[in-house]
């Protein structure tokens, strides 16, 4: 037990520099809300329903995080400061870290009937600060969220996710980056690539802009020239 809770502490301090020690981790937010969530879950589990939402509101009103008990969670997950919340049917695979504000939320069935409403986020997967991920949706392995980015859609393996509604940035599954990547954002692939878009099509928009001009003026010009007198000419 303290071996596999030890083998925990240490994950997350290769996650965030910010901890000294395994004693700092151990008031963590997360920690704790993930600890009274294995509690929550058990009690679930036994479908002792009330005392599992009662160990569920005691968790959130100390954490500010919310984790329906129902959820499943795997290992070494990690939720960096907190305010997030874990619908009932999310199901979460090992080594998972997911930063503030993040939603794993469900959608309303058609039917009226409960069923699998929630994310199923797989193994290694990062979701930056301020993500959506919604409904009864799959992200791949070693996917990245971008902060604040909404996914309603399957994610690939590997792929990383931005904007509203978030689209993936194309990057091939087989040249993921297999170091930890923190906020869930790989600036030195996607990024680099839009700016260079960007510089592309603002270039090209000057030069538009300047032939524009260059119309202008000469259609300035011709309007300025006074018009030949009746007679005078040839």
């Amino acid at each position: 037990m303290f071996g596999n809770l030890t083998k925990y502490l240490d994950s997350i301090r290769e996650r965030d520099p910010a901890p000294r020690s395994r004693w700092e981790v151990l008031f963590y937010p997360g920690v704790l809300a993930l600890g009274f969530h294995r509690l929550a879950h058990w009690l679930f589990d036994a479908r002792l329903y009330f005392l599992a939402r009662l160990v569920n509101h005691f968790s959130r009103f100390l954490t500010a995080i919310d984790i329906h008990p129902g959820a499943t969670i795997g290992k070494n997950f990690f939720i960096d400061h907190g305010f997030t919340v874990v619908g009932e049917t999310a199901e979460i695979g090992d080594d998972v870290t997911i930063y503030q504000c993040v939603t794993l939320g469900g959608t309303n069935p058609t039917n009226g009937v409960g069923g699998k409403r929630h994310p199923t986020i797989q193994d290694n997967v990062i979701i930056g600060s301020g993500a959506q991920v919604i409904g009864p949706i799959t992200v791949g392995p070693r996917a990245r969220i971008g902060a604040n980015a909404v996914v309603t859609d399957d994610v690939p393996e590997g792929a990383t996710m931005i904007g509203l509604k978030a689209r993936s940035t194309l990057v091939p599954a087989e040249e993921w980056i297999k170091d930890f990547i923190p906020y869930g954002t790989p600036c030195d692939e996607p990024c680099e690539e839009a700016i260079e878009s960007g510089t592309g099509r603002i270039g090209e928009l000057e030069k538009q802009v300047a032939a524009m001009k260059a119309e202008l003026a000469a259609m300035k010009s011709d309007a300025e020239e006074p018009a030949p007198r009746s007679g005078t000419g040839d």
